[in-house]
């Protein structure tokens, strides 16, 4: 199928009413790996769908155009309005990475492969610092139009004020002052802000606490409304931006009005993670680290800290088995530990938002 070309007749898309219209031209706006992606406009606003049988080439994957509809979604799937097009951008992801630690990339990477699903954008990429693909590296290969960069970080900082911007060519070496949205040969290029730091990032908190409890309910599950929720982060005075990427989000937990309490506690900073039996207001404590990825702080650090012995966690680190066990009694509290963030689902959601709110930021 070329570009330019007409689909024969408009048998294959239905609405809920009778078809009232022609397709329009197909358009190619991308390579798709085996294929390429075109976009179809059609006369209707409505959800449109294939008709039981139908079929299109297998090197073709077709995209609705958001003015005309809705490609098919997944329960869950961010709704994107109408007027929102993305099939002429990028989205390249830029993750951290680490040489000590195979799972820092996993997030990332995931969470890529999500949005490569959704077919929302021409290209989806990720690179990283300190692994490959390098940034710099990635950057030169991207060949869309517009181009939207997503730090995948915690939290505003020296690497994703000053290094990310210096690799992608935004600024020269220390600058920090620099055009966020900047035309370079062709090319729009959006640098967007960490997701750790978006308003959105409350729903992912709140989606990972409730799942480790849904996951482990023995001997019964308590009700949010009389649970203690911790998000726990590092907390370093190098960074004040870290703690205060937290405390914005248990200020927004708090607001929401779920939870007995919601509170903040770090590794380095008080109010410590171990403070948590004291501050917690109730039987039932839920922890959620507030890190991209597993690692040495979430497996081994965090579980001591709220008081399991290092043999202990040595031992299950060993036999690859969970470092905490959920839930476990201490001190007179029940508590259920969730694994970081990073991975959890609705991530990609937030990654959307980042998207959006650039974007919208030009028009």
């Amino acid at each position: 199928m070329r570009a330019g070309a007409r689909l024969r007749g408009a048998s294959f898309l239905s609405t809920n009413r009778p078809p009232i219209g022609p397709i329009g031209p197909i358009r190619r706006i991308g390579p798709m790996g085996n294929g390429f992606m075109v976009r179809v406009r059609v006369q209707s606003r409505r959800n449109l769908r294939l008709f039981p049988g139908a079929t299109l080439p297998p090197a073709v994957r077709v995209a609705i155009d958001n003015r005309a509809g809705t490609a098919p979604r997944r329960a869950g799937d961010s709704e994107m309005p109408a007027q929102e097009d993305y099939s002429d951008a990028a989205l390249v992801l830029v993750g951290h990475g680490s040489t000590l630690n195979a799972e820092s990339s996993a997030p990332t990477y995931q969470h890529a492969d999500e949005l490569r699903r959704r077919g929302m954008f021409a290209q989806v990429l990720e690179c990283f610092w300190k692994l490959e693909p390098g940034i710099a590296a990635v950057r030169r290969g991207v060949f869309a139009r517009r181009v939207f960069f997503v730090p995948f970080f915690i939290s505003e900082g020296y690497f994703t004020d000053e290094v990310i911007p210096r690799e992608l060519g935004l600024c020269a070496r220390g600058e920090r002052d620099f055009a966020r949205v900047q035309r370079q040969g062709g090319q729009e290029l959006y640098y967007c802000g960490p997701v750790g730091t978006h308003d959105s990032m409350t729903h992912v908190l709140a989606a990972r606490a409730r799942d480790v409890v849904a996951r482990h309910p023995f001997p019964s599950a308590p009700k949010p409304s009389e649970t203690t929720l911790f998000i726990a982060g590092h907390g370093t005075g190098l960074n004040e931006n870290s703690r205060r990427a937290i405390e914005h989000q248990v200020a927004l937990l708090r607001q929401r009005g779920e939870y007995a309490a919601v509170h903040a506690v770090f590794m380095e900073e008080d109010p410590r993670i171990e403070d948590c039996y004291a501050l917690a207001t109730t039987r039932s404590v839920v922890m959620v680290p507030f890190f991209i990825s597993d690692g040495l702080h979430s497996h081994e650090d965090i579980p001591m800290m709220l008081g399991e012995p290092e043999r202990v966690v040595r031992d299950r680190l060993a036999r690859g088995q969970p470092t905490w066990r959920n839930p476990t009694e201490r001190h007179g509290r029940r508590v259920w530990y969730a694994p970081s963030i990073g991975s959890e689902p609705h991530m990609a959601d937030v990654i959307l938002d980042r998207v959006r709110e650039m974007a919208g930021s030009q028009r």
